[in-house]
């Protein structure tokens, strides 16, 4: 059966410069303690609570993972509702402001198969898919 409803428009959140270029700079600094400042600093930024949560999964500290996730994911929902997403529709994987939000989404599925939840992991998996599918296999691939 095809759908006949228009699929809503795409949303790009808005660049945060000087929080990206303070995630940068964690990076080259590599320790948790300067990501964790980033996020402090900038708590609406998604990326920043994206790339906690990925360490904590790549170090097996599976709890600390799905907080740190759920943080920007919520965090990233908020945002997604003030720039006009509806509850549904593309957030684009291209758009690179999306991609934090995006990276919680798929850590957050992760981490929640690992603490056990598998209902949650199987959502938050069906809803990356659903926002991109080039979100779920650039990310799967990693």
């Amino acid at each position: 059966m095809q759908n006949l409803l228009p699929e809503p428009p795409a949303t790009f959140l808005p660049a945060n410069e000087e929080a990206d270029a303070d995630l940068a700079a964690a990076e080259q600094d590599g320790h948790d303690e300067a990501f964790a400042s980033v996020a402090a600093r900038f708590p609406t930024h998604s990326a920043a609570w994206a790339a906690l949560a990925a360490r904590a999964l790549t170090e097996s500290q599976f709890v600390p993972a799905y907080a740190y996730a759920r943080t920007g994911y919520h965090r990233g929902l908020d945002q997604l509702r003030r720039n006009g997403w509806k509850g549904h529709g593309p957030v684009p994987w291209s758009h690179e402001p999306n991609r934090g939000f995006l990276r919680c989404l798929y850590v957050l599925s992760r981490a929640a198969d690992e603490i056990g939840e598998a209902d949650e992991a199987a959502r938050c998996a069906q809803f990356l898919r659903d926002c991109d599918p080039a979100a779920a296999d650039a990310l799967a691939s990693n």
